[in-house]
Protein backbone atom coordinates (compact mmCIF):
# COMPACT_ATOMS: atom_id res chain seq x y z
CA UNK A 1 0.00 0.00 0.00
CA UNK A 2 2.92 2.37 0.65
CA UNK A 3 4.26 4.18 -2.37
CA UNK A 4 7.87 5.17 -1.97
CA UNK A 5 8.40 8.69 -3.17
CA UNK A 6 11.03 11.22 -2.32
CA UNK A 7 9.33 14.62 -2.45
CA UNK A 8 12.52 16.37 -3.51
CA UNK A 9 13.14 13.93 -6.37
CA UNK A 10 9.61 14.19 -7.78
CA UNK A 11 8.82 17.78 -6.89
CA UNK A 12 7.75 19.86 -9.88
CA UNK A 13 10.39 22.29 -11.08
CA UNK A 14 9.31 25.85 -10.33
CA UNK A 15 11.78 27.47 -12.69
CA UNK A 16 13.58 30.77 -12.41
CA UNK A 17 10.45 32.89 -11.85
CA UNK A 18 9.96 31.79 -8.23
CA UNK A 19 7.82 34.68 -7.01
CA UNK A 20 6.09 35.55 -10.28
CA UNK A 21 2.75 34.62 -11.81
CA UNK A 22 4.63 32.67 -14.50
CA UNK A 23 6.40 30.66 -11.79
CA UNK A 24 3.07 29.88 -10.17
CA UNK A 25 1.51 28.83 -13.46
CA UNK A 26 4.40 26.46 -14.16
CA UNK A 27 4.18 25.00 -10.67
CA UNK A 28 0.38 24.65 -10.80
CA UNK A 29 0.53 22.90 -14.17
CA UNK A 30 3.21 20.49 -12.93
CA UNK A 31 1.71 19.80 -9.47
CA UNK A 32 -2.02 19.75 -10.21
CA UNK A 33 -2.30 16.00 -10.91
CA UNK A 34 -0.40 14.98 -7.78
CA UNK A 35 -2.44 17.36 -5.65
CA UNK A 36 -5.64 15.99 -7.19
CA UNK A 37 -4.63 12.38 -6.41
CA UNK A 38 -4.00 13.27 -2.78
CA UNK A 39 -7.25 15.25 -2.62
CA UNK A 40 -9.16 12.31 -4.11
CA UNK A 41 -7.76 9.96 -1.48
CA UNK A 42 -8.75 12.41 1.24
CA UNK A 43 -12.24 13.17 -0.13
CA UNK A 44 -13.17 9.95 -1.90
CA UNK A 45 -15.19 11.91 -4.44
CA UNK A 46 -13.88 13.26 -7.77
CA UNK A 47 -15.91 16.49 -7.72
CA UNK A 48 -14.97 17.34 -4.14
CA UNK A 49 -11.33 16.48 -4.91
CA UNK A 50 -11.36 18.88 -7.89
CA UNK A 51 -12.84 21.61 -5.69
CA UNK A 52 -10.26 20.95 -2.97
CA UNK A 53 -7.43 21.04 -5.51
CA UNK A 54 -8.67 24.34 -6.96
CA UNK A 55 -9.16 25.85 -3.50
CA UNK A 56 -5.63 24.78 -2.60
CA UNK A 57 -4.19 26.34 -5.75
CA UNK A 58 -6.14 29.55 -5.12
CA UNK A 59 -4.80 29.78 -1.57
CA UNK A 60 -1.34 28.96 -2.82
CA UNK A 61 -1.56 31.71 -5.44
CA UNK A 62 -2.38 34.25 -2.72
CA UNK A 63 0.81 33.24 -0.85
CA UNK A 64 2.95 32.40 -3.88
CA UNK A 65 5.85 34.67 -2.96
CA UNK A 66 6.32 32.71 0.27
CA UNK A 67 5.42 29.30 -1.20
CA UNK A 68 7.53 29.74 -4.32
CA UNK A 69 10.52 30.70 -2.22
CA UNK A 70 10.12 27.64 0.03
CA UNK A 71 12.69 24.84 -0.23
CA UNK A 72 9.94 22.43 -1.33
CA UNK A 73 6.93 24.20 -2.84
CA UNK A 74 5.08 20.90 -3.37
CA UNK A 75 5.36 20.06 0.33
CA UNK A 76 4.04 23.56 1.08
CA UNK A 77 1.13 22.93 -1.31
CA UNK A 78 0.39 19.55 0.26
CA UNK A 79 0.27 21.20 3.69
CA UNK A 80 -2.23 23.76 2.37
CA UNK A 81 -4.29 20.96 0.76
CA UNK A 82 -4.43 18.87 3.94
CA UNK A 83 -5.26 21.77 6.22
CA UNK A 84 -7.95 23.00 3.82
CA UNK A 85 -9.47 19.49 3.73
CA UNK A 86 -9.57 19.28 7.53
CA UNK A 87 -11.01 22.78 7.82
CA UNK A 88 -13.77 22.05 5.31
CA UNK A 89 -14.60 18.74 7.01
CA UNK A 90 -14.97 20.49 10.36
CA UNK A 91 -17.26 23.06 8.70
CA UNK A 92 -19.36 20.32 7.07
CA UNK A 93 -19.61 18.42 10.36
CA UNK A 94 -20.80 21.58 12.08
CA UNK A 95 -23.41 22.11 9.34
CA UNK A 96 -24.51 18.45 9.53
CA UNK A 97 -24.91 18.66 13.30
CA UNK A 98 -26.97 21.83 12.91
CA UNK A 99 -29.12 20.12 10.26
CA UNK A 100 -29.60 17.05 12.45
CA UNK A 101 -30.70 19.20 15.38
CA UNK A 102 -33.31 20.88 13.19
CA UNK A 103 -34.76 17.57 11.99
CA UNK A 104 -32.80 16.95 8.78
CA UNK A 105 -32.29 13.48 7.40
CA UNK A 106 -29.25 11.27 7.93
CA UNK A 107 -26.98 10.61 4.97
CA UNK A 108 -27.48 7.28 3.20
CA UNK A 109 -25.12 4.46 4.23
CA UNK A 110 -22.33 3.53 1.85
CA UNK A 111 -23.08 0.65 -0.49
CA UNK A 112 -21.19 -2.65 -0.21
CA UNK A 113 -18.50 -3.02 -2.87
CA UNK A 114 -16.50 -6.06 -3.88
CA UNK A 115 -13.75 -4.31 -5.79
CA UNK A 116 -10.67 -3.73 -3.59
CA UNK A 117 -10.16 -0.13 -4.65
CA UNK A 118 -13.79 0.87 -4.17
CA UNK A 119 -13.95 -1.01 -0.87
CA UNK A 120 -10.76 0.61 0.35
CA UNK A 121 -12.00 4.09 -0.58
CA UNK A 122 -15.29 3.38 1.19
CA UNK A 123 -13.40 2.18 4.27
CA UNK A 124 -11.22 5.30 4.17
CA UNK A 125 -14.36 7.43 3.98
CA UNK A 126 -15.55 5.90 7.27
CA UNK A 127 -12.49 7.18 9.11
CA UNK A 128 -12.68 10.57 10.82
CA UNK A 129 -11.12 13.31 8.65
CA UNK A 130 -7.97 13.78 10.73
CA UNK A 131 -7.31 10.03 10.99
CA UNK A 132 -7.95 9.68 7.27
CA UNK A 133 -5.49 12.47 6.53
CA UNK A 134 -2.90 10.74 8.71
CA UNK A 135 -3.34 7.39 6.92
CA UNK A 136 -3.22 8.96 3.46
CA UNK A 137 -0.14 11.05 4.26
CA UNK A 138 1.64 8.28 6.14
CA UNK A 139 0.98 5.31 3.85
CA UNK A 140 -0.04 6.68 0.46
CA UNK A 141 2.23 9.72 0.37
CA UNK A 142 4.89 7.73 2.30
CA UNK A 143 5.58 10.55 4.74
CA UNK A 144 7.50 9.96 7.97
CA UNK A 145 5.73 10.05 11.32
CA UNK A 146 7.59 13.26 12.14
CA UNK A 147 6.56 15.02 8.91
CA UNK A 148 2.89 14.01 9.33
CA UNK A 149 2.98 15.25 12.94
CA UNK A 150 4.45 18.57 11.82
CA UNK A 151 1.98 18.90 8.96
CA UNK A 152 -1.05 18.23 11.16
CA UNK A 153 0.34 20.09 14.19
CA UNK A 154 0.20 17.17 16.61
CA UNK A 155 2.63 14.89 18.42
CA UNK A 156 4.35 11.91 16.81
CA UNK A 157 2.66 9.68 19.40
CA UNK A 158 -0.73 10.90 18.18
CA UNK A 159 0.18 10.06 14.59
CA UNK A 160 1.37 6.58 15.58
CA UNK A 161 -1.69 5.77 17.69
CA UNK A 162 -4.20 7.20 15.18
CA UNK A 163 -2.57 5.35 12.28
CA UNK A 164 -2.52 2.12 14.27
CA UNK A 165 -6.21 2.42 15.18
CA UNK A 166 -7.15 3.47 11.66
CA UNK A 167 -5.31 0.55 10.07
CA UNK A 168 -7.03 -1.81 12.50
CA UNK A 169 -10.41 -0.38 11.43
CA UNK A 170 -9.46 -0.70 7.76
CA UNK A 171 -8.40 -4.33 8.27
CA UNK A 172 -11.73 -5.14 9.93
CA UNK A 173 -13.68 -3.42 7.16
CA UNK A 174 -11.71 -5.21 4.44
CA UNK A 175 -12.04 -8.55 6.25
CA UNK A 176 -15.82 -8.00 6.38
CA UNK A 177 -15.71 -7.53 2.61
CA UNK A 178 -13.65 -10.72 2.21
CA UNK A 179 -10.43 -8.87 1.42
CA UNK A 180 -7.19 -8.50 3.36
CA UNK A 181 -4.73 -5.69 4.01
CA UNK A 182 -1.19 -6.99 4.34
CA UNK A 183 1.52 -5.27 6.33
CA UNK A 184 4.13 -3.50 4.23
Amino acid sequence: MAVSTDVRATEPDVGADVGSDVGFEEFARAAQQRLYRTAYLLCGDPETARDLTQTTLAKLYQRWRRAGAADHPYAYAKTVLTRTFLSERRRRLRDLLALTRTGGTDPAPAADHTDLRVTLLAALAELPPRARAMVVLRYWEDQSVASVATLLRCSEATVKSQCSRSLARLRVRLADAGLSLTES
